[in-house]
This record gives C-alpha cells, structure tokens and sequence, in this order.
C-alpha cells in the first residue's frame, strides 16, 4: 500500500507542475485515496464499524473528490479553499483515529500527519482567501509529508508486528 502512495505521490508532483486541466484533475486522486486508505486500514484494525472515526473519514474524503472536481470548474482559488477544508477535517480525524490506537502502539506518525494535515488545512483555506494568486504547487509539499508519513507508519507497524509474532524460545 506504501509503494502505491509513493508512486502516485511521485507522479503527483510530476505532472502538478503543468497548468492543464487533466493535471489539475490529478487533486482529485488526493482525497480519493484518501478514502481507500481510510477503509482498507480500518478494516485491518477491526473493521469498519470498530472505527467509526476512519468510516466518517472516507466519507468526507469521497464528498471531497466530488467537492474538488467541482471545484476544478470554479477557480484555482476554490479548489485550494475545498482542499483546505478537507485536510483540517480529515487531520482532525486522523488525529482521533491514532489517540484511540495509541494502546497499539505505533500510532505517533498518524497522529503527527493529522496534526500537520488540519494546520496545513488551514494554512491553505488561508492561502485561498488572500491577495496572491494559489498555485497547484501549493499542495504539493502536503502530498509529499502524507506519503512520507504513511510510509513512516506502514514501516513502523510492520516492525512492531514483526516484533509481537516473533517466536520466542521456551524456558
């Protein structure tokens, strides 16, 4: 799940540096994911119903890439001002989701991403609102922190899986 996040992150930045409409489209595959990533990680920790945090989370973050492709016809301005709501939201979701996991362990890069994703939020509905004219490039940095921070959890968990299903010898 990792190398796919840093694949399209990868190709995120690749082609946000174009102006072109089926580019700027490209936002849209932001929240998607998102939202994927939102329902296949609480499937894995119990199921949907046992998250009702990530389930609200892939809610919005659906409700967003409708939001933001919309947005897309309105203005640059628009699209960062959508954008900046979603990540506020789904920060703030993030961090309840990796609070109530913290007994599991390996919840600290959840919990710093949905703090940096609700000030980012901000950062860009602040962005959206001012004189200088918004860039897609604006968001980038966010879509790199993400990945990097999703990929910091992926390997954290997996090591601390690895560590709690390693056989240890009998006395």
């Amino acid at each position: 799940m990792a190398e796919i996040l840093l694949f399209r992150t990868r190709r995120l930045f690749r082609r946000l540096g174009s102006s072109g409409l089926h580019r700027r489209k490209e936002l849209a595959a932001y929240p998607a994911w998102d939202a994927l990533a939102n329902i296949g990680d609480a499937q894995r920790s119990g199921g949907v119903k046992a998250n009702p945090s990530q389930a609200l989370n892939a809610a919005v973050s659906t409700v967003t890439t409708i939001a933001v492709v919309i947005a897309l016809g309105q203005s640059l301005c628009v699209v960062l001002a959508v954008f900046g709501a979603w990540a506020i939201l789904s920060g703030l979701l993030q961090l309840a989701t990796g609070v109530r996991r913290w007994r599991a362990g390996a919840q600290w890069a959840m919990i710093l991403s949905g703090a940096q994703s609700a000030l980012a939020g901000a950062f860009f509905v602040k962005q959206a609102t001012g004189d200088a004219t918004p860039s897609i490039m604006d968001i980038a940095p966010y879509a790199a922190f993400g990945a990097f921070y999703f990929l910091v959890s992926a390997v954290w968990l997996t090591v601390a899986q690895t560590r709690r299903t390693a056989v240890k010898p009998t006395a």
